[in-house]
């Protein structure tokens, strides 16, 4: 039988990059959090509108990342039309971004059967990890500044009270 011994320098440098790791792994599965800058936008709309961050200079904008088959998604479309349509005046936008793989043509199907009324993309792998998207509906509220005022997982009762909570407090930052 053979035995297996490490050094006490390849033990050190180990524990010393586990370490490193353990450390940076609680940022990394929270993703992109309150106070934070919001990552660059550049997205190509359904309708073949290019978007990027400077279209919401200036504006309270509520990115949405979400799927066409989930369900809680589904269910969170008219709430996020109602915040549009209530606070769309006073400088408020959102934005959908669909982490479908099927393409733009379900997403296109999907606007049109919810009645959709806001700008609709999809959102590549890039996108999805520079937000730190793990799961959907996750939307995030950025101020006029460019910064995360509140990240949202899931929808709910609750959850739209939050979201329209701080949707007027932050159209009322200057």
């Amino acid at each position: 039988m053979r035995s297996f011994t490490i050094s006490h320098r390849r033990l050190r440098l180990a524990a010393t990059v586990l370490l490193a790791v353990s450390c940076l792994l609680p940022s990394l599965a929270l993703g992109l959090q309150k106070g934070q800058k919001a990552p660059p936008l550049l997205v190509v709309s359904t309708s073949g509108q290019r978007i990027t961050g400077a279209n919401y200079g200036g504006r309270v904008l509520l990115v949405q990342f979400f799927a066409t088959w989930c369900s809680p998604c589904r269910e969170s479309i008219p709430a996020i039309i109602r915040l549009n349509k209530k606070y769309g005046k006073q400088g408020f936008q959102v934005l959908g971004l669909s982490i479908d793989e099927s393409g733009d043509r379900v997403v296109k199907e999907f606007i049109v059967e919810k009645k959709i009324t806001y700008p609709v993309a999809m959102a590549d792998d890039t996108l999805q990890e520079a937000f730190g998207i793990r799961s959907v509906p996750t939307l995030f509220l950025i101020n006029r500044k460019g910064r995360v005022v509140e990240r949202f997982q899931g929808m709910s009762e609750e959850s739209e009270q939050a979201i329209d909570s701080a949707v007027r407090a932050a159209l009322a930052e200057k």
